[in-house]
């Protein structure tokens, strides 16, 4: 199954912008003010309760203090959830994003009636400095056990192949790149560039440089049997690659997506989304100009079993 109907958020109570991850991720601009915070929590939980609101089932999880995790808004980097009841970590490029790794969180999902039959940690090889930042690094389609990964600092190609052999998806390994200044540099995660649904994939093509490796993506996407529904790389700059489809408890699909991204689209593209499903969109713009992630890096589904 492509869409789950149940995602983990963690609420910020320091969030900020995060100079090591700022290294590699261009989207992230640092704004002065002592009320990041309260505006990022704000729109947090107007966020959370769109998505309730729709039957969305949403767990929530606070931040900690102590630590301080700037980045714990975004758990999709550092974990994710499976069918057959295994939870993955992954090896983070940030140190200061490592200790978002919370056994605790894990426990909170097991609390709301899930199954967890394994922690698979894969987090040994950051030591080394090879990372692999779960679903921002790696889309995934369940239904066809296909994995893409862009490469990048964050994506390590050799890992992501082991990954994909342990997990049975096959891989497609590309580059990415965004125009930084008057510099191409390599997109720091895969899921803003690109969003796999049930029966299509928005993606900006323009950011794969090669020819061969953009005609590799597009084949395989076809193949598939999901429409194309491109974007340029102005949009990818405004977040509209990073979106996430979801369900609610009857089976009800939507795209999440933040204003931003929204706002960035034209009108036959959103046309040709909403064939397939309901949009929902909500105001992130604190959370995207200091943090580089949109909504879907906030939300880390959860497939697992239930109880």
């Amino acid at each position: 199954m492509q869409t789950t109907d149940t995602v983990l958020m963690i609420e910020p109570i320091a969030f900020g912008y995060n100079a090591e991850t700022a290294e590699n991720n261009y989207f992230q601009v640092e704004q002065k003010g002592a009320d990041i915070q309260s505006k990022a929590l704000a729109e947090f939980k107007i966020f959370v309760e769109k998505l309730r609101n729709k039957g969305v089932n949403v767990i929530t999880v606070k931040d900690t203090i102590d630590p301080h995790t700037p980045d714990s808004i975004f758990p999709n980097n550092w974990v994710s959830f499976h069918k057959d009841g295994k939870v993955v970590l992954y090896p983070m490029f940030a140190s200061n994003r490592r200790v978002e790794r919370r056994e605790d969180i894990i426990e909170t999902i097991k609390n709301q009636g899930f199954e967890v039959s394994e922690i698979d940690d894969w987090s040994l090889p950051e030591i080394q400095g090879h990372f692999l930042e779960g679903t921002g690094s790696m889309i995934f389609d369940h239904d066809n056990k296909i994995a893409y990964g862009s490469v990048s600092l964050r994506l390590d190609e050799n890992l992501f192949r082991e990954f994909c052999t342990k997990y049975r998806f096959t891989p497609v390994v590309f580059h990415s790149f965004q125009t930084v200044g008057e510099e191409r540099l390599p997109i720091y995660h895969t899921n803003v560039m690109m969003c796999v649904a049930d029966k299509f994939v928005v993606i900006c093509l323009d950011c794969i440089d090669s020819e061969l490796e953009r005609s590799k993506v597009i084949e395989t996407i076809k193949n598939s049997g999901k429409e194309i529904i491109e974007i340029s790389e102005e949009q990818m700059q405004q977040f509209a690659g990073n979106m996430l489809q979801v369900q609610n408890k009857d089976g009800e699909k939507f795209l999440v997506m933040s204003q931003t991204a929204y706002q960035s689209l034209n009108a036959e593209q959103i046309s040709n989304i909403e064939k397939y499903c309901e949009i929902i969109y909500s105001d992130l713009n604190t959370i995207e100009v200091n943090g580089g992630g949109s909504a879907r890096c906030m939300l880390a589904e959860v497939f697992l079993p239930k109880k």
